[in-house]
Parts: C-alpha cells; structure tokens; sequence
C-alpha cells in the first residue's frame, strides 16, 4: 500500500516551480500565473489580469484580487521546471521498473502459500 501511495505522489509531482521576479519586470501581456507574498504572510496565486504602476489584479477560479504594490512581500512567476518534469519521468520509470515487480512477486508468492 506505502509503495502504490508513493508511486501515485511521483505521478501526480508539479512540473512547474516560482521564480522571484521584481514588479517593474512584470508585463500584463503574457497572462502568466503568479504567487504574491503579502506583508501579513498571506499568500495570493493567480493570473495575472491588469497591472500598473500601483496595483495588480490576479485572478483565481473567476474572482479578481487587487493587490497594491505597497503590500507586497515578495513575488513570483510560475516557470516550467525541466528538472522536476525529468525526475518525475525518471522516478516513474524507476518505480514500475524495480519497485512494480517486487510487489506483484511477493504477490504472487503470498498466494501460493
């Protein structure tokens, strides 16, 4: 059961990872998934919508969140991560490779007794 839980969390591992970015970089145009940091340590995701010199407004599962520049901790970009998208497919490979088959054996030999 701990290895079938395992392999499914290997599965089901993000691709993406958040990159610090400065709000002056941030364009409006490319519709890119954020992650705020709030100076009370609240965290906000969403997409971007509109930005300017003061404000920027995220949105998240169809409701608008505006944020003004003077609350904000730290953010960050989402990126696609080559790394995590590589060890995922090698792990995956690992896990039905060497860890299937040792299940499916004790299995089978558990049913022969």
């Amino acid at each position: 059961m701990k290895q079938l839980i395992f392999l499914l969390l290997i599965l089901f591992q993000s691709c993406f990872s958040y990159k610090s970015v400065d709000f002056k970089s941030i364009s409006s145009e490319k519709k890119q998934k954020f992650e705020v940091e709030k100076l009370d340590k609240t965290r906000v995701k969403g997409r971007i919508v509109s930005i300017d010199e003061n404000i920027i407004i995220l949105e998240n599962k169809g409701k608008s969140q505006t944020i003004s520049k003077d609350e904000i901790y730290d953010m960050k970009v989402r990126k696609f991560s080559i790394i995590k998208t590589a060890s995922g497919v090698l792990g995956t490979y690992g896990i039905v490779v060497i860890i299937l088959p040792v299940i499916l054996v004790s299995a089978l030999l558990i049913s022969a007794i």
